[in-house]
């Protein structure tokens, strides 16, 4: 990972906010794991947040989001959940209404925004009527593709969008069922890959440019972005090998963007992160064309926070303590409870 210089618009000499004074009286939960494809990632993410809990006196415990869990929040419940579930569980909004149930406030947003952000055609909907630039697409449910004709829908397909494509489930994280599809011939095999992770596929215009993530954080002076990481893969693609294997991808952290270009990608990832309603935390994926322009390619609401993982390299760019920044939202998503 390379931290050399560039330009970011984010004031990384801005000191941190102070950690509230009776953060160590709080008691939290940590989500992770879950039962989607994204198990193993999250529970890499889960200890990581508990360990940066830990370091600064928070007293947090891991907890799976099993059969185990609702008993724990009706006996006991924390003062806070931390979700690092990724997958259906941890950004689909169906957890978060059981914890808005449970009256047990969480770091991130609330579950009507989860859904929206969690299904990638809708987001991206919300995105184009509040003018913010994203790649044309198509969302194709499998019964259609079936029932349309593979042949024709395809051929269809690649008339409207061009070459080449990016295949990817429509709901669904960590680059699993993606796929660059620069010849027709390969499409077929790219929906029969995306359709094993999903029952919907989201066909859109494949932007060539550089790859940045921009991670969203409301420390209560309303959301600001964090610097831009660049993200270098060695094959071109970030898929799940990619993200998650040691070696594959190069990350510069800020990413090498000219200063004016570098204020446009923070710019329009703040305005995907209000126009989608978001609070405390996302990332926003997006492509900086040749031109210098951005385009959203989608935001999570439950970033990865392993090792390797995009919103602790932005934390670190920006100077900031990652316990530190995950005591000030716990903070923040307690003083939420009702």
């Amino acid at each position: 990972m390379s931290t050399t210089p560039a330009s970011s618009p984010y004031p990384t000499d801005r000191p941190a906010p102070p950690l509230p004074e009776a953060l160590s009286d709080l008691r939290v939960l940590v989500l992770a794991g879950g039962l989607s494809y994204e198990r193993d990632v999250s529970l890499r993410s889960g200890r990581r947040v508990l360990d940066a809990l830990r370091s600064v006196g928070v007293e947090a415990e891991l907890h799976d989001a099993d059969s185990a869990l609702l008993p724990v929040l009706t006996a006991d419940p924390p003062d806070a959940v931390v979700i690092a579930l990724h997958g259906s569980t941890g950004e689909d909004g169906s957890l978060r209404g059981v914890l808005d149930l449970c009256d047990v406030p969480y770091v991130g947003c609330d579950a009507r925004s989860a859904r929206l952000a969690w299904d990638k055609p809708s987001a991206k909907t919300v995105l184009r009527e509040a003018g913010i630039p994203t790649p044309d697409w198509v969302a194709l449910p499998h019964d259609r593709f079936s029932e349309l004709g593979a042949v024709a829908v395809l051929d269809r397909i690649v008339d409207r969008l061009g070459l080449p494509l990016m295949v990817k489930p429509t709901q669904g994280g960590s680059g699993l069922g993606a796929a660059v599809v620069r010849d027709a011939a390969a499409l077929p095999a790219a929906m029969v890959g995306c359709f094993a992770y999903d029952t919907t596929a989201l066909v859109e215009r494949y932007i060539p440019g550089m790859d940045v993530a921009v991670s969203i954080v409301d420390l209560g002076d309303g959301p600001q972005a964090l610097p831009a990481v660049e993200i270098v893969p060695r094959n071109g693609v970030y898929d799940y090998a990619a993200r998650y294997t040691a070696g594959l991808t190069t990350w510069h952290s800020p990413a090498r963007l000219a200063p004016a270009v570098a204020a446009r990608v923070a710019e329009v990832a703040l305005a995907a992160h209000s126009a989608l309603g978001l609070r405390d935390l996302s990332r926003v994926d997006l492509i900086v064309d040749a031109a210098g322009d951005p385009h959203v390619l989608e935001v999570n609401i439950s970033p990865g926070m392993t090792e390797t993982s995009l919103l602790p390299l932005a934390v670190q760019a920006a100077n900031l303590d990652f316990g530190k920044l995950l005591g000030s939202l716990v903070a923040r998503a307690a003083a939420r409870r009702g």
